[in-house]
């Protein structure tokens, strides 16, 4: 199972994450992203346009997720290196591995990234 990571500004716009979502190699089979974005108007707009399953994560099921890609900003309020790749490897369950480090829109406002559940 695939899942795309999203974190993203409270600036983005629907179109910051269609962009994102299109940078994808794959598609997933579900997104997830942190509850507090997932409530935004914006992402609910661009989940029902693109008719996406979405996982909501709670902010402490990301905290100390090592991830390949470190923003010291994302860290210090996070505790974690990239909010999209730490949603894809939680949301794709233990073991996951990121076959898509995070990307990062055009105009700066959104990232996405791509895990897969190891199957076992």
């Amino acid at each position: 199972m695939m899942v795309a990571g999203f974190g993203f500004s409270n600036r983005a716009t629907e179109a910051s994450l269609a962009e994102a979502y299109t940078a994808l190699h794959t598609r997933p089979d579900r997104v997830a992203t942190l509850r507090s974005k997932a409530d935004s108007p914006v992402f609910r707009a661009f989940a029902l346009a693109q008719n996406l399953t979405v996982e909501t994560l709670d902010e402490g099921r990301i905290a100390g997720v090592a991830t390949p890609t470190l923003s010291p900003r994302i860290h210090a309020r996070f505790n974690t290196g990239s909010v999209a790749e730490a949603c894809a490897l939680v949301a794709a369950g233990a073991g996951a591995r990121l076959i898509q480090r995070r990307c990062v829109t055009t105009d700066g406002l959104a990232t996405v990234a791509l895990a897969e559940m190891i199957e076992r």
